[in-house]
């Protein structure tokens, strides 16, 4: 799910602009070849990741930050690096690495001032790759938990306030998946079936643009089911949540025709 939305524009840059302020680096350059295998002083191999990654070369970027750490784990460069190949995967498209290099540094710098955005690149990496709702939502599901675990840990910080936008957005994903696999069973007279995960979409995403639908099904397959008590219930907190909605009149419709008398109201 690849939403381009201007908070996420910009807390992005703010994020990057923050981890790659530097204080004197050294010259740029190391080689005619930069890459990640020339032994080199920290300053350089840190400038050349550096401009590698402001010049898109994302992935060789990675690769040298990586060498950061490698060739001078003891350096103060060492950390900074880490978080910055995480990024630079991340911007590669590359989020199996990116998560891979975020996870690493949290495990080494669990309580380090940036570990916030550790948490949220693990949010971005997952979100990035959710698929449409007919596909399997391990990673929809992942992207959820990644997400509130931001939102958990730091609810103060910048990154939360992005994090609670898409966690919406993903639980209304995640509905969808619901309502896709209960109209299914609707259509193949599972009425039992497709009632329970209608059931699931009112009480588990209850605030997402698939609520109104959910309880117009249920009042459906409540019918089919022989309990038009229930049914009944369900149109009644239709009309008083949704009553302009073109559910709540179908619903209202639906009982008039079922159950003539009933009030709905």
């Amino acid at each position: 799910m690849r939403d381009r939305s201007p908070m996420k524009l910009a807390l992005g840059a703010t994020a990057v602009a923050a981890l790659l302020t530097l204080s004197a680096c050294g010259g740029r350059g190391g080689g005619p070849k930069d890459t990640a295998f020339v032994a080199r002083d920290v300053d350089t191999l840190y400038a050349t990741a550096k401009e590698k990654l402001d010049r898109g070369d994302t992935q060789v970027a990675a690769a040298l930050f990586d060498e950061v750490e490698r060739q001078h784990p003891y350096s103060p460069w060492a950390r900074r690096a880490q978080l910055m190949s995480a990024f630079s995967y991340y911007v590669a498209k590359d989020y199996n690495k990116s998560i891979q290099a975020a996870q690493r540094f949290l495990s080494i710098h669990p309580g380090n001032r940036d570990a916030a955005y550790a948490y949220y690149l693990i949010g971005l990496c997952y979100y990035e790759q959710i698929s449409d709702v007919d596909r399997d939502q391990k990673i929809t599901n992942q992207a959820l938990n990644a997400l509130n675990e931001v939102v958990r840990r730091f609810p103060t910080s910048r990154y939360a306030a992005d994090a609670k936008l898409k966690i919406d957005l993903v639980n209304d994903h995640l509905a969808g998946k619901d309502m896709q696999i209960g109209r299914f069973y609707e259509r193949s007279g599972r009425w039992l079936a497709a009632n329970q995960r209608f059931r699931n979409v009112v009480e588990k995403y209850q605030t997402t643009s698939h609520t109104p639908e959910a309880l117009f099904r249920m009042t459906e397959t409540s019918l089919q089911l022989g309990v038009p008590e229930e049914a009944l219930k369900y149109a009644a907190v239709l009309g008083a949540n949704y009553p302009g909605s073109e559910w709540y009149q179908k619903a209202h419709d639906l009982m008039q025709k079922h159950a003539p008398g009933t009030s709905t109201k």
